[in-house]
């Protein structure tokens, strides 16, 4: 039930607007008052509302000082503000310092209703968007407490906050893409797209239209105008995948882009400004590729301001029986399941073994447990399905 708070210091408005919020009787209001600016400030510290409307001339605290320590304070709920004398001036103001919307009284009965609903929207739009935040968050984590893992994430930690370009090296299927998220969603830009590239799956006639974009009639199959990866991820994150495998080519243009802050689109002349942060991984050795003429020396150096080297899963041992667990209960929610459990023999088992596929081929073997082996997960399982 969304809850609203009233700041007014005249009780014939107070009593007319609860009136009006409560006649709402599809939305389910609930709601609450405060005689003076002073009273509603303590109220939106101790509680939680989803909507305040608040009278501008207020005796002892008025309502423009209570939406800016209300903001200072850290209450995120919609400001609608509401003045007998208020000017375009004064409107623009609480705007400025955060206010949803500015209503003079009496207030259009129409107007207002409007303003609740889609401030009740966009309120729980942002919740959700925060709930999916999280599930993206617990979805990307760096699950294990191994020295190794906890040296990455020491990394991660010291540069999220920075915009150094950041080189991720390690083996297929060891969490290059994970360190990545998260230094994405630890940094600045976490409200930002994060923006992501595999160079090894797209043809090299194609990585350029890829990262740049192309105007309409570049090339035979160019239709129509294409924005690139680059402007996606415009004041966002970029992640390079598998760098190691791009053309000399598109490498000169990467070069440019992170040189200058610009690109330009395929069978364009403009140069587009970008704010782009970029993150780029590999599991090629790029000081091999450089000497072999495979790689841009400049671009190379120009990437891997930080290096952080992710340790393939044979040498995180200790980790392998929380991932195991982490992954059944993933797998039991996507397939509506109870939790299935591991055997302590079968454990082992999984310990002992290579991994050379790393993350991605202990969940494969997971999955595969989890559909073909009985609710607890023994030995002779983990033997016959690896």
């Amino acid at each position: 039930m969304p809850k609203i708070l009233l700041i007014e210091d005249e009780a014939s408005i107070r009593a007319v607007l609860k009136d009006i919020l409560l006649d709402q009787k599809e939305l389910k209001l609930e709601v609450e008052e405060a005689r003076d600016g002073v009273e509603g400030l303590r109220m939106l510290e101790q509680g939680s509302y989803d909507l305040t409307f608040c009278d501008i001339k207020m005796p002892k605290m008025d309502g423009m000082e209570v939406l800016e320590k209300a903001k200072q304070r850290g209450v995120t709920c919609p400001f609608v503000m509401i003045s007998a004398h208020g000017t375009t001036e004064m409107a623009v103001d609480a705007i400025r310092m955060g206010a949803y919307d500015f209503l003079q009284k009496p207030p259009d009965l129409n107007r207002l209703l409007i303003t609740v609903r889609n401030a009740l929207d966009k309120q729980n739009l942002l919740q959700e968007t925060k709930s999916l935040r999280k599930k993206v968050s617990r979805k990307y984590e760096m699950i294990g407490a191994s020295p190794a893992l906890d040296r990455v994430r020491e990394m991660v930690d010291k540069v999220a906050q920075t915009e150094a370009r950041v080189l991720i090296t390690g083996p297929n299927g060891s969490g290059k893409e994970l360190v990545a998220r998260s230094i994405h969603e630890k940094s600045n830009r976490s409200e930002g797209a994060f923006v992501e590239v595999n160079c090894a799956s797209i043809p090299s006639e194609l990585i350029e239209s890829e990262l740049f974009g192309h105007e309409k009639g570049s090339f035979t199959s160019a239709i129509k105008q294409r924005i690139g990866k680059f402007e996606q991820a415009e004041g966002g994150t970029l992640f390079l995948d598998e760098i190691g495998d791009m053309s000399l080519a598109a490498q000169a243009k990467v070069l440019r882009a992170l040189q200058e802050n610009k690109i330009t689109r395929v069978g364009g002349e403009r140069d587009i400004h970008v704010n782009v942060r970029v993150l780029a991984a590999t599991n090629k050795d790029l000081r091999k590729e450089i000497t072999e003429n495979r790689f841009r020396e400049d671009l190379y150096h120009r990437l891997g301001v930080i290096l952080i080297a992710v340790p393939a899963l044979a040498e995180r041992k200790e980790d392998i029986a929380v991932l195991a667990e982490k992954f059944l209960k993933d797998l039991s929610e996507e397939y509506g399941s109870k939790k299935k459990t591991l055997d302590p023999k079968a454990e082992k088992m999984l310990e002992s073994y290579p991994w050379t596929g790393n993350i991605r081929e202990l969940r494969n073997v997971i999955e595969r447990l989890v559909i073909m082996a009985g609710d607890t997960i023994k030995a002779e399982d983990v033997k016959k399905y690896l």
